[in-house]
């Protein structure tokens, strides 16, 4: 098992995961997306099994006057075959981590 950054070469594995929550959205869409979220910084974190994308979290690092630095997780999916099987605490304790890292108060999910 591995937790890593993916690029941008690996989004259709992440569309993979990510739509079996987001139904609506088109491969297209995501894509666009994803690259109009590049300016805040937006990361796609995964917890993989060989090559297989288990959990997908889309996160920033942002910055206000409420939170302060904090870590803002806009997605955390799961892939369907390995729901209960505890990979979403998996990613949230890595998720904390990763803010502490950062330098964050808090992590916020949006």
């Amino acid at each position: 098992m591995q937790i890593r950054e993916l690029d941008l070469k690996e989004l259709q594995i992440a569309y993979d995961v990510v739509s079996q929550f987001h139904t609506s959205l088109t491969y297209k869409e995501f894509e666009d997306l994803i690259y109009d979220m590049r300016h805040m910084d937006y990361k796609m974190i995964g917890i993989f099994e060989a090559d297989a994308l288990i959990t997908y979290a889309g996160v920033s690092i942002q910055t206000n006057l409420y939170h302060k630095r904090h870590l803002v997780i806009f997605e955390l999916v799961t892939d369907r075959k390995y729901r209960d099987k505890g990979y979403s605490e998996m990613m949230s304790e890595y998720l904390n981590d990763y803010a502490k890292i950062g330098m964050c108060e808090s992590v916020v999910l949006f």
